[in-house]
């Protein structure tokens, strides 16, 4: 039997704003602006004053932070359950780390008993949020200058 070691040193946990260290807090932060502003060139204010409101899904392969995604109650970012910020090092994709972070946001929220979920997915991804059960509804529209379209799960 061959043992994986990189999913073997991985952690997946979901904390809440208030328990994340200042090294996560920052590990966070990093990883969202590395990916969304400036692999996507994407000018935009990342740091919206939601975080606090969040649960934050963390990925760690090797004690590095590789995925991540913040998680909304309802009636928080959307009157849905939500999640968002949703993100993969570009050095760690196609691993299914980002399976992985959708499925935890998900378990977390039907753990809370929060549905129907609405998220606001890059274009792009639509197939790969179909995978998990989400379902397009409505037109494309342009969020931070990238294509997006809302997508829901009940």
């Amino acid at each position: 039997m061959s043992i994986d070691w990189k999913r073997a040193l991985m952690t997946l946990k979901v904390k809440p704003w208030e328990k994340l260290s200042r090294k996560e807090i920052n590990d966070i932060f990093s990883l969202r602006s590395e990916v969304f502003i400036v692999e996507q060139e994407c000018a935009y204010q990342d740091v919206d004053g939601k975080d606090e409101k969040a649960d934050h899904v963390l990925l760690h392969v090797n004690n590095e932070l590789v995925g991540y995604a913040r998680v909304f109650s309802k009636n928080t970012y959307f009157k849905e359950a939500s999640f968002g910020r949703a993100v993969v090092k570009k050095k760690d994709r196609g691993e299914g780390y980002g399976h992985l972070i959708v499925d935890k946001s998900l378990e977390h929220l039907k753990l809370k008993k929060q549905s129907p979920i609405k998220i606001s997915a890059q274009s792009y991804l639509k197939e790969f949020y179909a995978s998990h059960g989400f379902v397009a509804k409505g037109d494309e529209y342009m969020e931070d200058g990238i294509p997006h379209i809302a997508m829901y799960i009940k």
